[in-house]
């Protein structure tokens, strides 16, 4: 590469986004540097998961980094570095992290198209998302206590996808231990493990079988299975009753059943709703 084709490089969007047939698709650019995270970024993403969350055009997302050797190797250090640590408010969660979906109260179905090395903060966009397509050549590590800060949000993540141990293997072996993409898949971390050169398809095809279907079913669907995490069985289920008897008012629950009696397409109504 000249420098000429370096500086270019460089004055790229750290982030792109693009929305097409009702898909958004982000997509972490900085592969000169792994896709690694930088404050720059935070506010960028804030604004393109808000897009997704209160658009009704948008029913599912996409994400994923540039090139074909690193989805995204977590903070850039050397930044970190620069300023003399991290840089980080006073506030609760909710008020300084805005990296994935789920920080920033995405109800819409997200995949993760895992294209190479995910490390660190990468693992934000993993844990998080409702699907994992990797590459086959792709890994998984965290490398956080390797540089001295604590293994916390993306590694409780971890822990509720994985078995206990691999994820405090991840967490307390750092670098050390690369989770290879077969063995993420064994484990439940990834949920299809394809070719590099499928990984896109893949995640495009899973985002389009599920935008032909009722979009407020969807996403109150989601957070059924989500919420459900964080409760009991019994409770669960209660909340799911309420989440159905919610949805028997929307328009969609009644033209669903119809279409299909008719043997048409369903025309669903995209009218955004609030959160269950």
């Amino acid at each position: 590469m000249t420098q000429h084709d370096e500086q270019a490089q460089h004055t790229e969007p750290e982030v792109l986004f693009d929305k097409r047939d009702h898909i958004a698709y982000i997509t972490l650019n900085r592969p000169h540097k792994g896709n690694s995270l930088t404050g720059t970024m935070m506010p960028v993403m804030k604004e393109v998961w808000g897009e997704v969350r209160d658009d009704p055009w948008i029913r599912a997302a996409i994400v994923t980094g540039a090139g074909d050797r690193h989805f995204c190797t977590g903070a850039d250090v050397n930044v970190v570095a620069s300023r003399g640590g991290m840089s980080t408010g006073t506030g609760p969660l909710t008020d300084e992290v805005y990296w994935s979906p789920r920080q920033n109260r995405v109800w819409k179905p997200v995949i993760c198209a895992a294209n190479g090395l995910v490390a660190g903060a990468g693992l934000h966009f993993v844990v998080d998302a409702d699907i994992v397509v990797s590459a086959d050549t792709a890994a998984f590590m965290d490398t956080h206590v390797n540089v001295g800060l604590v293994g916390a949000m993306e590694n409780i993540g971890l822990a509720k996808r994985l078995p206990l141990g691999t994820a405090l293997r991840m967490t307390l072996m750092g670098k050390d231990y690369r989770l290879p993409a077969e063995r993420a898949y064994q484990l439940g971390l990834v949920d299809e493990l394809v070719a590099p050169d499928k990984v896109m398809e893949t995640a495009q095809d899973i985002a389009r079988s599920i935008v032909k279907n009722s979009p407020a079913a969807v996403s109150l669907s989601q957070q059924a299975v989500w919420n459900s995490l964080e409760m009991g069985y019994t409770q669960a289920c209660e909340y799911g009753w309420a989440l159905l008897r919610l949805h028997w008012a929307h328009p969609d629950s009644k033209e669903g059943p119809r279409a299909f009696s008719e043997r048409r397409e369903p025309h669903w109504t995209t009218t955004p709703r609030p959160e269950a």
